[in-house]
């Protein structure tokens, strides 16, 4: 098993984010997290076994004072966030012969500190009028979520189809501008195509999919249904290292609803454009391990921040079923 393809789970499983990315969503939060599907997205583990995914993000963006959000059932203007978050994510691989193809099943728990600036809040939860700058920032959890994953191989060529589910039972601050969790449920489909070539080390990879939104019964506010599209292109130079470019484009394909949303549909759309890359080695001498080093920057903004984002993603196995013949299991 090589160590490209077990680090190339975390594309698939880390997709979940309350960035601070103030998009046409309710509260700048979108389920997918854009930039996951990098190279390999659409390569799962080529074995049964149990992976630990971990990634750690950083994303900065802002918004002029002209421009206005809705967050935490506040209308606010002049908006400038950071965050500092963690997903650490359990995979399992219970068959590799599901119809010809890979099961993967997974959970991801998010815990960070979202900090949220304002120079203005033009109308508070309750309605009334405000005119002054705000600032609120917290460590929480956010809302756990599921994945599951089918992943088939012919050759060079990986396809796999997978589904993200948020259950919103995170810890939810309500009216605050600094959250993490979503408080709605959700779920993302998403289709990934990867060409991985590996004596030439060439690796070609795009996906696609779209997240549908239930509503914030807290705020009455429901997000609409959300269209992302990302592509990569990566070199292997030799074993351990190897770097590319990746790029995504997001778009809001149906406009928010009830009686929360005092903006409008605010439809809103981003791109983004950078590099990548990842160092592979072998962990306490036999665990193969990867980290990956992605860094995005946006532009084309409506209705949401822009900004740029920096993520780390470690992967290894925790245990592993050999093939018979091919040695012991677990690590």
């Amino acid at each position: 098993m090589t160590m490209r393809l077990l680090g190339c789970g975390a594309a698939l499983a880390v997709t979940a984010l309350w960035a601070g990315q103030a998009n046409a969503s309710e509260g700048g939060a979108s389920v997918y997290l854009l930039g996951s599907g990098g190279p390999g997205a659409a390569v799962v583990p080529p074995i049964q076994g149990v992976f630990l995914l971990d990634t750690q993000y950083y994303y900065s963006g802002e918004a002029s004072a002209d421009r206005e959000f809705l967050i935490g059932g506040n209308v606010v203007a002049g908006l400038d966030a950071t965050v500092n978050a963690n997903f650490a994510t359990v995979l399992w691989v219970p068959t590799t012969e599901l119809a010809g193809g890979t099961l993967v099943l997974g959970a991801v728990l998010p815990i960070g500190g979202p900090d949220i600036n304002v120079s203005a809040t033009l109308t508070g939860p309750g309605g009334q009028q405000i005119s002054r700058s705000r600032s609120d920032s917290a460590l929480v959890v956010g809302d756990p979520l599921v994945t599951a994953i089918w992943g088939w191989t012919s050759g060079d060529t990986h396809i796999a189809a997978s589904t993200l589910i948020n259950i919103p039972i995170g810890n939810y601050r309500e009216d605050r501008l600094a959250n993490l969790a979503f408080h709605r449920w959700a779920a993302d489909v998403s289709l990934a195509g990867t060409y991985l070539n590996e004596t030439s080390g060439w690796d070609v990879s795009g996906k696609a999919g779209f997240t549908f939104n239930g509503e914030n019964e807290h705020t009455n506010y429901e997000t609409g249904t959300e269209f992302h599209a990302e592509a990569a292109v990566e070199k292997k130079f030799n074993k351990t290292w190897s770097a590319g470019v990746q790029g995504y484009y997001f778009e809001q394909v149906t406009g928010d609803s009830g009686a929360g949303a005092r903006l409008g549909s605010f439809k809103g759309r981003v791109a983004g454009l950078g590099v990548n890359g990842a160092y592979n080695f072998m962990l306490f001498g036999k665990a193969p391990a990867t980290l990956r080093l992605h860094a995005i920057k946006e532009f084309e903004a409506k209705n949401r921040l822009e900004g740029h984002s920096i993520f780390l993603d470690f992967s290894m196995p925790l245990w592993v079923k050999m093939p018979p013949g091919a040695g012991g299991g677990g690590l």
